[in-house]
């Protein structure tokens, strides 16, 4: 199944329980879905973009270019069968409370099931611990960002290739998650199913 919309910004018209928001944003067919803490961390309260606004944004917006997930770098960025969220996507007065992030955390999991993308990007530690419990077998108690960074993970229907928090880089991380984006599209990533057997004819009927 695949989502019409032509909208770039909030595509599904999500609610969020808060004044200003920095809403996800995208293609909501995207085989890629690169997926951030909060603003306070990763920008775009100006801008209203995730991932925008923040020298750590411009450096992670740096590497998904040349590694093939943005044409244009930018507020907003030209993404390539991208999209971009956060864990909480409210703006506010410091970090989020754990009642904060439970309170957003529907929405959250229904953008991830409704993007259906091949493949997830989760930006730091804390992201990367929600993605391993919640969309796959990986342990989400003990998490190595330095370890995990730029590295291939098995999930329940999905990639998953955990990204380091920018502000953490080394120009050899930099490097690394080119590297790994880059090697991961010279090959059929695409994780389908043929139910063209179940058709007449047999003609391929391809559905994530």
């Amino acid at each position: 199944m695949k989502n019409v919309t032509g909208k770039r910004s909030n595509p599904f018209g999500f609610r969020f329980p808060c004044d200003r928001a920095v809403p996800g944003y995208g293609d909501a067919n995207a085989d890629f879905h690169v997926l951030g803490d909060h603003p306070g961390v990763h920008g775009g309260a100006d801008s209203g973009v995730p991932f925008t606004d923040l020298p750590a944004a411009n450096r992670l917006q740096d590497a998904l270019a040349e590694g093939g997930l943005l044409e244009t770098t930018g507020s907003p960025p030209v993404l390539h069968d991208t999209f971009l969220s956060y864990l909480d996507p409210c703006v506010r007065d410091g970090s989020p409370t754990e009642d904060d992030y439970a309170a957003v955390e529907p929405i959250l999991d229904s953008e991830v099931r409704a993007i259906t993308a091949h493949v997830l990007l989760p930006v730091g530690e804390r992201a990367t611990k929600w993605v391993f419990a919640h969309m796959s077998r990986e342990s989400a108690d003990t998490v190595d960002m330095d370890t995990l960074h730029a590295t291939e993970i098995s999930g329940s229907g999905w990639l998953i290739y955990p990204i380091a928090d920018p502000t953490t880089w080394t120009d050899a991380m930099a490097a690394e998650l080119v590297e790994a984006l880059s090697s991961l599209q010279s090959w059929d990533y695409r994780r389908t199913a043929d139910l063209g057997r179940f058709q007449p004819g047999g003609d391929p009927y391809l559905v994530r």
